[in-house]
């Protein structure tokens, strides 16, 4: 049944005594002017819903303005994935450069970090901007020793197979192997190299030329500006190594034969450029006409220690790194695809050869400058990209420890040592080369004051040369080079050790702008899986460029001699990786020093 209403007087509504009561009570507040408290009709139970509703309404006005601040990130900042896709495999347009840190092993980063740190007085926890890329490390032996030069090395890179020591992207039947540079051009990328050695030397080789030898520079600077089975397969070329592309008939030429090489660049269409005027011209990049070829030293760019003194003469490994890719990125702007470029601090080698660790900090530095330009063109630039970095071999045996005595060693090494150095002792060897050729035969004396002053004091920041260390620079008749003594000097006192004035066979490490970009590398690998990475992540096939010059060479004419002299004989590991007697061998090597 319905309620039945209240009445009228029910215990429900206020009585009029109620009432009555609560106007007496204001008028003896408003007479005696005290307020009694009042209880407001608006309980607990009433504000805690009020709370909630307006915490729910100021939650859901956060997850908006979140959710478009996101969407105008993606918009504008979108996620990149470097190049591939949802299934795993290369997608879109993208781009790859691939830096090789030619000769530097894990030690040249100890070497080089505690000589920043010690510097610019930087806290035990900063580090290189390698430090933070790095991904894994490469095993390195080629075919025919554990130990591998940079051309077998470069074409395990190259090729994505391994090969004998010296040889240029061919294999050990001495057939031609295609390269992803090669194949990147089929393809339709744009390519280049960057190197501050010579541009012929074996590393910028393997990637556009095939020789039998490495020696053969003067065949492959012709094959780098397109006389190649291929044509022309290179859009851009920095670095060193003129005399090879000078007629012998012209001042600075090293070439064996009478051939222009820079007039046949030319015929085939390149622009080219000789000097720091012509390099500064370039606009950093944007003022690049494609094909380029830029020849800045007679052989090498000297070392960075060296350079940096000589600005206005030499461009800087970061400097050609920056144009290069201003200017590739600049000319694939409007195409399909992008581009290859293979970066090259080539000596850091050198510095490792010569046992010197003043040259050695500093192009690891000048190394990692330009590492990190490559890493904010990438950050900036729309067009997906990867770059990968690695070394084709460590050099030198580098240890930052060295024990001097015959008593226990002090685990101590001092890179204070190496900051007041100017000079690389290849330059301060230079210096004395130029002084005994203007001095002439001068009293020994003087020639010690010389050594002394100038070249140990004022080079090499040493100021406790021992006799025996001046006299074994002015008598000359040392076995080692001067540069090598000059090199020792320093090494000794900032106790660096070094094992040997060739290469090693220890693993190397591989960097990345991104580990989950090029997460295949993650890890220890073979060499050649550097190599395969490259083809797959740009897509080319090998393989059929492979088939084109095998049947060029069996076919033409033209290219009969290609390959250049053949190789006898050629070593395998089982051959030569067991001991044969060496230790009593006495073993020149081509600086002229008993190794």
């Amino acid at each position: 049944m319905p309620e039945s209403p209240k009445p009228l007087f029910s215990e429900d509504r206020p009585s009029s005594e109620q009432s009555s009561e609560r106007h007496v009570e204001e008028e003896d507040a408003l007479l005696t002017g005290q307020h009694k408290p009042q209880q407001s009709k608006y309980g607990w139970p009433f504000w805690r819903e009020i709370g909630i509703f307006a915490w729910a309404v100021i939650a859901t006005a956060a997850v908006i303005v979140l959710a478009v601040l996101y969407q105008h990130q993606q918009t504008s900042h979108p996620t990149k994935s470097g190049g591939w896709g949802k299934n795993g495999k290369p997608s879109g347009k993208r781009n790859l450069i691939f830096m090789v840190s030619d000769g530097m092993g894990p030690t040249s980063l100890s070497l080089t970090r505690s000589f920043r740190q010690t510097q610019s007085g930087l806290p035990l926890d900063d580090v290189l901007v390698l430090d933070q890329h790095l991904i894994g490390s490469s095993r390195t032996r080629s075919t025919s020793s554990l130990i591998t030069d940079s051309a077998a090395g470069a074409t395990a890179f190259s090729c994505g197979m391994k090969s004998y020591n010296h040889a240029i992207s061919v294999l050990p039947d001495h057939s031609p192997c295609g390269t992803v540079l090669e194949a990147a051009k089929k393809a339709g990328y744009l390519t280049g190299l960057v190197v501050t050695t010579r541009i012929t030397d074996a590393t910028p080789a393997c990637f556009a030329a095939h020789v039998n030898q490495r020696s053969e520079e003067d065949l492959i600077a012709e094959q780098e500006i397109g006389e190649h089975p291929l044509g022309r397969v290179l859009d851009l070329v920095l670095g060193g190594g003129r005399c090879h592309f000078l007629p012998n008939t012209t001042d600075g030429s090293c070439r064996h034969d009478d051939k222009d090489v820079v007039a046949m660049a030319k015929k085939n269409g390149f622009s080219y450029v000789d000097d720091r005027k012509s390099f500064d011209g370039l606009s950093s990049g944007s003022g690049v006409k494609l094909p380029l070829l830029g020849l800045f030293a007679k052989t090498d760019i000297p070392y960075e220690v060296d350079r940096r003194n000589m600005d206005d003469v030499y461009p800087s490994l970061d400097e050609m790194s920056q144009t290069a890719l201003r200017a590739l990125s600049d000319a694939t702007k409007d195409s399909d695809q992008g581009f290859f470029l293979m970066i090259e601090g080539s000596r850091i080698d050198h510095a490792g050869h010569g046992n010197d660790p003043v040259a050695q900090v500093h192009e690891v530095l000048a190394y990692d400058k330009a590492f990190t330009s490559v890493l904010d063109f990438l950050d900036k630039d729309t067009v997906e990209g990867v770059l990968v970095g690695t070394s084709d071999h460590e050099t030198g045996g580098l240890a930052t420890a060295r024990q001097l005595h015959d008593a226990y060693p002090v685990y101590r090494w001092y890179p204070d040592m190496l900051i007041n150095s100017t000079h690389s002792a290849e330059n301060l060897a230079y210096q004395l080369r130029d002084h005994l050729a203007k001095q002439g035969k001068s009293p020994r004396e003087d020639l010690a004051t010389y050594i002394r002053e100038k070249l140990i004091e004022q080079g090499l920041g040493v100021y406790d040369a021992t006799d025996d260390e001046i006299n074994r620079l002015v008598d000359n008749s040392d076995p080692w080079p001067a540069s090598y003594i000059f090199a020792d000097i320093i090494s000794r006192r900032a106790q660096v050790g070094w094992t040997t004035h060739g290469h090693s066979a220890v693993d190397v490490n591989i960097y990345a702008s991104s580990p989950k970009h090029a997460h295949p590398l993650i890890g220890n690998h073979e060499n050649t899986e550097i190599g395969i990475f490259l083809r797959e992540y740009l897509d080319v096939d090998t393989e059929a460029v492979t088939k084109e010059l095998r049947e060029q060479l069996a076919t033409s004419s033209k290219f009969k001699n290609w390959l250049g002299k053949p190789v006898d004989d050629v070593k395998t590991m089982a051959d030569m990786d067991h001991y044969q007697g060496d230790f009593k061998r006495n073993l020149e090597c081509g600086c002229g020093a008993v190794h």
